[in-house]
């Protein structure tokens, strides 16, 4: 167990400068791909730096995920208690997940509700606290994170929903994209429902709240 936990270590300190080259659901979709290459498409995923993603879809994306991202060591106690006491049923605790929840998941698990899952997910959030800076958690997230159908990162997802790279988005491209993010394989931001639009007007609007891109400061 030591010996594991050691090497798992080792990869967030490499992983803490090193562009990553997949993540756990990339990984699925290409290998769905090798399989099925006809039902399948691969992952479409290219790393951008984190100097060349604009303020804007930064600020975006925590307004929608995780206002108190810059605060929190990977869990957000107030709100997994607050999902934890409205839960009913079965019902998941996924609307308590942070950014870095999430890119625990996407780096190194696997979709699903059970506690067991939930657990190790925290456990790799708070590493990945002490490991690396707020900034390389969102570099990591924004370039992991799936914005549409096989499509990983915001670098990808710019060039193919807008056709130009991530430092040309407007504001209101970026709070769209954003606004996908709950369920990216259902959403279409050149289509938006009236769901999305409403999820994209109520960005746009605490993005400004929240005191616009100077809100990055605090990170």
């Amino acid at each position: 167990m030591c010996g594991i936990v050691l090497i798992y270590l080792l990869i967030l300190f490499v992983y803490r400068w090193v562009p990553i080259p997949t993540s756990a659901f990339i990984y699925h979709q290409n290998a769905l791909h090798k399989a099925e290459p006809k039902v399948y498409s691969p992952a479409n995923y290219e790393w951008i730096d984190w100097k060349d993603i604009p303020s804007d879809i930064v600020l975006a994306v925590i307004t929608a995920e995780d206002q108190r991202f810059p605060s929190h060591w990977g869990v957000d106690l107030i709100e997994m208690r607050n999902a934890i006491l409205n839960r009913k049923g079965e019902a998941s605790i996924r609307g308590a997940s942070t950014i870095t929840q999430q890119v625990a998941k996407n780096l190194f698990l696997w979709n699903g509700r059970s506690y067991l899952r939930k657990g190790v997910e925290i456990f790799i959030s708070l590493s990945l606290e002490l490991v690396w800076s707020k900034e390389r958690i969102l570099e990591v997230y924004l370039n992991v994170a799936q914005f549409a159908p096989v499509t990983f990162g915001v670098k990808a997802a710019s060039e193919k929903l807008y056709d130009k790279p991530p430092k040309e988005l407007t504001r209101e491209e970026s709070a769209m994209l954003a606004a996908v993010l709950p369920t990216p394989a259902k959403s279409n931001a050149l289509e938006p429902s009236e769901t999305l639009q409403k999820r994209h007007a109520w960005i746009l609007e605490h993005m400004e709240k929240l005191g616009g891109v100077t809100y990055l400061n605090k990170l």
